[in-house]
């Protein structure tokens, strides 16, 4: 008999079961029965086994086996009378009596049958096993698929966290344009300033040059001036000298006159001489030597006066013109002072705007440095994230066609099952005999 209550059972079912039954007959070997049961023929992968069992009684004296899953058994019949049911649909048929059954049977084991069912339950242990490697492996391909799905779903998330800092990314590069645009507007106002400050430095420089040039000229015009008044000073000195010998020789002469004429007067005193003159002439040696003096004194009087004036001019000439070299002198050293003030003040502020120059070429280059690494890194984590991507794509694509070979040999496997369960229920109804419409005894 065939129980076949597994071939439609849900999916769910743990269990299955399997039954066989049995007809004997008077004499001789009784007529062997056999079921087979699995709950996989028609199941996708959840059956646990495969099993098929056998039997045989018999009233007579003669034997019996099961054949289960991975069992065998023998058991010797014992003398007696034994009857089997029909196994036809319909009523209780008539029961005959056959003598030739009553007779005792020589009763011998068939080692074909035995072989023959020997290999067929090693088909079926190797159908079990390749059965059930096969479906270990759907279930470790069912739990690869999972495992696949869950890093999909986790690239996916981790896309829309690359989506996510994207945005922060361009936001930061953004900014860090917009501060190296506004760096680069400070450097071109900073140029500009400095380019101003440099030309004002030139035009000091040259201002400060010409103040040299003026101040060189009042200098040598000091030191002509200084020639001059000393040219002065050496001639009033010589003409002091002059009228200091002249007033000695006026005096030398004045009392050589006042001897000569002392002398004249005692020789003249001492010399008694009767003349007769001409009284109507007469000699006045005294307004003549008072009219000589008068004429030095005034020539000397003169030559002083002409003197003292033309080196007083002189002096004052040269105390005014020593006056303006002075004040100009003076003016042209506050002015140098001031130069040398605001020189220093703009080499202060040209070395101060040179430093603030570096520092905003080292903020531009570190900006530029970290913008250009912040851009490298956020470009490294992009590729790599690609990379993540392709690789869990292809692994993806590799694990869906290995899933789908697998189907296609799933379902080759579900063919051949197919194919052996008609096979083995063409065996079990060529097995199992039609049985007799009578019971004979």
């Amino acid at each position: 008999g065939f129980s076949a209550a597994s071939a439609t059972m849900p999916v769910n079912r743990s269990s299955f079961s399997s039954m066989s039954m049995s007809c004997s007959s008077g004499g001789g070997i009784g007529q062997i029965s056999g079921g087979f049961g699995s709950r996989s023929l028609h199941n996708l992968g959840r059956s646990k086994r495969i099993s098929v069992s056998g039997g045989y009684c018999s009233a007579r004296p003669g034997y019996s086996y099961g054949l289960g899953h991975g069992g065998f058994a023998y058991r010797a019949g014992r003398a007696g009378f034994g009857f089997g049911g029909g196994c036809g649909p319909g009523g209780i048929q008539g029961v005959t009596v056959n003598q030739n059954l009553l007779a005792p049977l020589n009763l011998e084991i068939d080692t074909s049958m035995q072989r023959v069912r020997q290999e067929e339950k090693d088909q079926i242990k190797s159908l079990n096993n390749k059965f059930a490697s096969f479906i270990d492996k759907v279930r470790f391909l069912e739990q690869q698929n999972k495992v696949l799905e869950t890093k999909w779903s986790l690239l996916k998330d981790q896309k829309v966290v690359k989506n996510n800092i994207e945005p922060m990314f361009e936001v930061y590069i953004s900014n860090m344009r917009r501060q190296l645009e506004a760096l680069a507007g400070d450097r071109l106002q900073l140029s500009s300033e400095l380019k101003a400050m440099q030309d004002a430095v030139e035009d000091f420089k040259i201002r400060y040059e010409e103040e040299i040039n003026k101040r060189t000229t009042a200098e040598n015009d000091f030191m002509l001036l200084k020639k001059d008044a000393d040219a002065a000073y050496m001639s009033k000195v010589d003409l002091g000298t002059r009228v200091d010998a002249l007033t000695d020789e006026i005096n030398f002469l004045r009392a050589l006159y006042e001897a000569e004429l002392s002398q004249m007067q005692s020789q003249i005193s001492d010399t008694s001489v009767v003349l007769s003159m001409d009284n109507n002439r007469s000699l006045d040696l005294d307004s003549i030597i008072a009219e000589v003096k008068a004429q030095y004194e005034d020539i000397a009087n003169r030559s002083r006066a002409e003197a003292e004036s033309w080196y007083q001019s002189k002096y004052e000439e040269l105390q005014l013109t020593a006056g303006q070299h002075g004040a100009d002198l003076h003016n042209t050293k506050v002015e140098i002072s001031e130069m040398k003030c605001v020189v220093q003040r703009l080499h202060s502020e040209i070395d101060s705007v040179r430093k603030q120059c570096a520092s905003l070429q080292t903020a531009i280059t570190d900006a530029e440095q970290h913008g250009e690494m912040a851009i490298k890194d956020a470009k490294a984590k992009l590729a790599e994230l690609e990379d993540a991507l392709q690789k869990a794509k292809a692994d993806l694509a590799r694990q869906l066609r290995e899933y789908q070979e697998l189907m296609n040999v799933k379902l080759a496997l579900d063919i051949e099952i197919a194919t052996y369960r008609k096979l083995l229920e063409g065996e079990e109804c060529r097995w199992v005999a039609p049985c007799a419409p009578a019971i004979q005894i």
